[in-house]
């Protein structure tokens, strides 16, 4: 795992200073939600979705420069995704990555603002020029990005686990839930390497395949270190989910079983990788990274 530790950390820090950038401070009344917004974005993190986008864009010799920016966009959202699910409104949660949730940090209006915010970049990002020269590329990110995120992803997801239905969802409904809220952000990350690269139909299905599975095995990871591991760990509240009598892959499954589904799912997202060879291989060892990761 020396090398993709090596990649990951290399490629959080890259995109970090791509935030940087691409969020400069503001000054004036409207000073507090860029702060809120670079709150949010600067403060660490495992970058797994930046990464995903940078490791599938080298697949095509796709510049670095190029796939940052994508990356950095795609990091926005997920921020922006966080500090909404942080409020009260949502998990009503006091700890993210270790500080201080948004809404905590400054007040709950500023953190609604500064996820619009982040949201908005995003795709503002995603149009311009120096993302890719070609506007049908930068239209059809714009549009993956929107898909991934809106109501027929991740916001779709969120609203499906707040509802009053989603104590009683069976396997198939949190398989569901789960590949909208976590897997359609985790499955864009890695296509939108493959759209940077025009890369051929054929590569583009193993790269959605392989999120597929991977996106699932991150998520039942999160559920065992959600019921065994500790909030100093992670860096986040734990055993929220089993407090509000959430169905999860844990309490489904069974530890044992979910582990062992997890480990099906890594096996089965490197097999999807064949196509590529020897280049794909960091993306297989980030499949096992994602189900042995203690955070």
């Amino acid at each position: 795992m020396t090398d993709l530790q090596e990649a990951l950390k290399s490629t959080a820090a890259a995109v970090t200073r791509q935030l940087d950038e691409l969020l400069p401070q503001g000054a004036g009344p409207r000073g507090q939600v860029v702060e809120a917004m670079r709150y949010a974005c600067l403060g660490g993190g495992k970058r797994l979705r930046p990464f995903l986008v940078v490791a599938s864009a080298r697949l095509f010799d796709v510049r670095d420069p190029r796939a940052l920016r994508v990356a950095a966009a795609i990091e926005m959202v997920h921020c922006y995704s966080l500090v909404h699910d942080d409020l009260p409104a949502m998990d009503d949660s006091d700890l993210r990555r270790g500080k201080k949730t948004v809404h905590r940090k400054f007040d709950d209006a500023t953190a609604i603002l500064a996820g619009d915010g982040l949201l908005t970049e995003a795709f503002a990002v995603l149009s311009e020029p120096a993302t890719h020269k070609d506007a049908e590329v930068r239209t059809e990110l714009t549009r993956g990005l929107a898909a991934a995120a809106g109501a027929r992803g991740m916001v779709g997801g969120q609203m499906i686990d707040i509802s009053p239905e989603r104590d009683d969802l069976d396997l198939d409904g949190v398989t569901q839930l789960q590949r909208l809220k976590t897997g359609a952000l985790i499955a864009f990350s890695c296509e939108a390497g493959a759209i940077l690269g025009r890369a051929p139909d054929a590569e583009r299905e193993a790269l959605r395949a392989y999120a597929g599975d991977l996106g699932l095995a991150f998520q039942i990871a999160d559920d065992l270190l959600d019921a065994e591991g500790s909030s100093e760990e992670l860096g986040k509240p734990t055993g929220q989910d089993a407090a509000a009598g959430k169905a999860t892959f844990v309490n489904l499954m069974g530890p044992r079983r979910a582990r062992e589904r997890a480990q099906e799912l890594v096996e089965s997202a490197s097999e999807h990788l064949d196509v590529f060879g020897d280049k794909a291989d960091l993306l297989r060892q980030t499949a096992r990274f994602v189900v042995t990761r203690r955070s």
